[in-house]
């Protein structure tokens, strides 16, 4: 393995253990301020559409922030996983609609779904520092997805994380995506480019 690959194998082990240890009340005090600083970014950045993923073991609760972002009129979507190596493909859902699971058994819109690509996507993460890079959980997929949005129009990404995940500094390499913002239970942290 790689140097940078381990070093931020390692800092993913210990920032979900910190996550993993926060007590429920954190948990929705986060899924409440979410949903609030999420719409205000969405009205800040007129987006007219907007992601988000759906939470799975520890990671914050998006799926109030989602509903709240379709009350403002906003097409909401989730990602849909391919391949490994390949970009997401984001399809239409709001919260209790149907989903199947994906290919990482991860709730996700069917097949039937309209894809979009949306012009604000908060993306989950593992780990953060304050440049905006992240540590997500090592496929990839959302630095291709990032990539692949931007080349086409301009988004904003926005990472979604709990304060115990940040670090120092995440390594980064050519591939990686950096963020615009980092919304924790803590803060909203701009990154200035």
């Amino acid at each position: 393995m790689a140097p940078e690959a381990a070093l931020k194998a390692d800092l993913r082990r210990a920032a979900l253990a910190r996550r993993a240890a926060l007590p429920p009340q954190a948990r929705a005090a986060f899924s409440e301020m979410l949903t609030t600083k999420g719409a205000a970014l969405a009205l800040k950045h007129d987006a007219r559409s907007a992601s988000a993923f759906y939470p799975i073991r520890d990671e914050p609760d998006t799926l109030a922030l989602l509903d709240a972002l379709g009350a403002q009129g906003l097409t909401t979507a989730l990602p849909v996983t391919g391949a490994r190596g390949t970009p997401l493909v984001f399809r239409r859902w709001r919260p209790g609609e149907p989903t199947i699971p994906g290919q990482l058994r991860i709730p996700e819109p069917p097949p039937d779904a309209p894809a979009l690509d949306p012009d604000l996507v908060f993306v989950p993460l593992a780990a953060f520092d304050r440049r905006g890079h992240r540590i997500g959980y090592g496929a990839g997929h959302y630095d291709l997805t990032l990539a692949k949005l931007k080349a086409r129009k301009p988004i904003v990404a926005v990472g979604v994380a709990y304060g115990v995940c940040e670090v120092e500094a995440v390594p980064d390499e050519a591939h990686d995506q950096p963020l615009d913002y980092v919304l924790t239970d803590r803060e909203l942290i701009e990154v200035k480019r």
